[in-house]
């Protein structure tokens, strides 16, 4: 009997014009592994920035856009969580990829396994203005303002809160910036799952912990700072491996 495929996890791409290096190791992801996997998943910022999806005409855009209709066109299941840099991906970005959008946090059947799966910014709780920023510029009322102004203007925007994000993380301790422990322990008890996988934090690792008395495990999957960072989680065994652009 034939070993079933694979689960393909990735988040934290941050792809852009300026970083041609994890665009090309995206290419290859799309064309090589992606379409033999019995389902991919990007967690969240696959963009460095998204202003809403009038950004398909944008010649990199439109690039990515391709590479995963490529990946949903060959049949293998294809689903993207928003993250903190692009939670204005909608329905045109979803019909044009055939990617299903996923929801803050979802628990899906990973070879067998179920498993909690989410971008993870909103476990950084202990970060408490930029929760506070969070609920505000993402909040339904928001998203209806910002998908209401001229492009020209969102880009302004988008620029301006990048350098403001960037500015704001580099004076935070590493331990505000990252997810809290009592989060990840709710998080654990309320969806009743022994594994979840996010991004956000830039901090690849394994955590192993108990909750309640019951083993859990955590994965943190690695941001593209210069390559491809995939989590590959299978139906015995799981692997991280890098793809060089």
């Amino acid at each position: 009997m034939a070993t079933p495929a694979p689960s393909l996890f990735v988040s934290d791409l941050h792809l852009s014009p300026a970083r041609p290096g994890p665009l090309a190791a995206f290419d290859q992801f799309a064309r090589g592994p992606a379409r033999a996997a019995a389902a991919v998943y990007v967690l969240g910022d696959l963009f460095d920035w998204w202003i809403g999806d009038e950004q398909l005409r944008d010649d990199y855009a439109a690039r990515v856009a391709t590479a995963l209709h490529s990946i949903s066109a060959s049949g293998v299941p294809l689903f993207v969580a928003r993250g903190n840099r692009d939670f204005l991906l909608g329905e045109r970005f979803a019909r044009a990829t055939g990617a299903v959008l996923l929801p803050e946090q979802k628990v899906v059947d990973v070879a067998g396994t179920p498993t909690l799966v989410t971008h993870g910014d909103e476990l950084a709780t202990g970060d408490v203005d930029y929760q506070a920023y969070r609920r505000k510029i993402q909040s339904p009322a928001s998203v209806r303002r910002l998908l209401a102004m001229p492009v020209a203007v969102r880009r302004g925007i988008a620029w301006y809160l990048r350098r403001k994000s960037t500015r704001a993380t580099s004076l935070k301790p590493e331990a505000i910036t990252d997810v809290a422990g009592s989060a990840v322990e709710n998080a654990f008890r309320v969806h009743n799952v022994a594994r979840m996988i996010h991004g956000h934090t830039h901090r690849p690792a394994r955590h192993h912990l108990a909750v309640d008395g019951r083993p859990r495990e955590r994965i943190v999957l690695a941001d593209w700072h210069d390559r491809g960072h995939v989590l590959e989680v299978g139906r015995d065994a799981s692997r991280t491996y890098d793809i060089d652009p």
